[in-house]
C-alpha cells in the first residue's frame, strides 16, 4: 500500500493506493479529512473520479461544517441523550463515583471513567428500547452486544446478533430509537430494501427525517 496527499482545486486530499482493491472509495470524515482509497491506477482515472465526485464531496464538507459534534467540559459535565447535564446531576452519580477512585490530573484515566460511564448507561437504557420494539415488533435477537465504534451506530448479522455503539447514549432519545428499531428490522431483511423500509416506517413513521438527523451527527 502507498500514501500521499493530492490537490484537486482547494480540496487536500489523503489517496491509500491498494492493489487488492477492486473498485474505488471516497469518505469524508466529521473533521472534513478527505480520503480517496483506490486500486493501482492512472492519475486521469483519479482526475476523473473526483470531478464526477465533487459535488458529492462538497456537500459532505458543508455539513459537516453546519453540524459541529456537542462538546463538553471533561469533570464538569456529561452529554446525555442530546443534552449537557452538571456532572453533580442524578444522572452522574456513577461517574462521581468512578472519578473518586482515579487520578483526576490523569486525563486518560478521566476518559476511561467516562467512556465505562456511557458503556454502562447504554447497555442498561438501549437494552430496555431493544426489549421493547422486540415485543412490538415480534422479532426476537440472539444476543445484545454493546462497543464503542467509531464508523456506525449499530450493526446487526445474520446470527441474529445486534451490536449498539455505546455513543448512541449521547443523542436523542428519538434518534436511539431509530437505531433500534433499524436493527431489529435487520432481522427480518438483511438488506436496506423496500419491504426493510416499509418495516422501520411502520414503526418510526417519521424515519426519513430521523435518517437524515442522524446522518449529520459526529460519531
Amino acid at each position: 500500500m502507498s500514501t500521499c496527499k493530492i490537490r484537486f482545486n482547494d480540496l487536500e486530499i489523503l489517496h491509500l493506493c491498494k492493489p487488492n482493491l477492486k473498485n474505488s472509495y471516497i469518505s469524508v470524515k466529521k473533521d472534513g479529512a478527505i480520503t480517496l482509497k483506490t486500486p493501482k491506477v492512472s492519475g486521469t482515472y483519479i482526475e476523473n473520479l473526483l470531478l464526477k465526485k465533487e459535488s458529492w464531496i462538497r456537500k459532505q464538507l458543508k455539513a459537516a461544517e453546519e453540524n459541529p459534534p456537542k462538546t463538553f467540559n471533561i469533570q464538569d459535565e456529561i452529554l446525555l441523550f442530546g443534552e449537557i447535564l452538571s456532572i453533580d446531576s442524578d444522572e452522574a452519580l456513577e461517574l462521581r463515583e468512578s472519578l473518586c477512585k482515579v487520578d483526576i490530573s490523569n486525563t486518560k484515566s478521566v476518559l476511561k471513567c467516562y467512556d465505562r460511564y456511557y458503556s454502562s448507561y447504554a447497555k442498561s437504557y438501549i437494552t430496555q428500547r431493544a426489549e421493547h420494539y422486540s415485543k412490538e415488533m415480534s422479532l426476537e435477537y440472539s444476543t445484545l452486544k454493546f462497543r464503542k465504534m467509531r464508523s456506525r451506530w449499530g450493526s446487526c448479522s445474520s446470527k441474529r446478533v445486534i451490536t449498539f455503539n455505546t455513543e448512541l447514549i449521547k443523542i436523542d432519545k428519538r434518534l436511539i430509537d431509530f437505531v433500534v428499531v433499524h436493527e431489529l428490522a435487520h432481522l427480518e431483511h438483511m438488506n436496506h430494501s423496500k419491504k426493510f423500509h416499509d418495516l422501520v416506517s411502520r414503526y418510526t413513521p417519521n424515519a426519513r427525517a430521523l435518517n437524515q438527523e442522524l446522518k449529520r451527527l459526529s460519531l
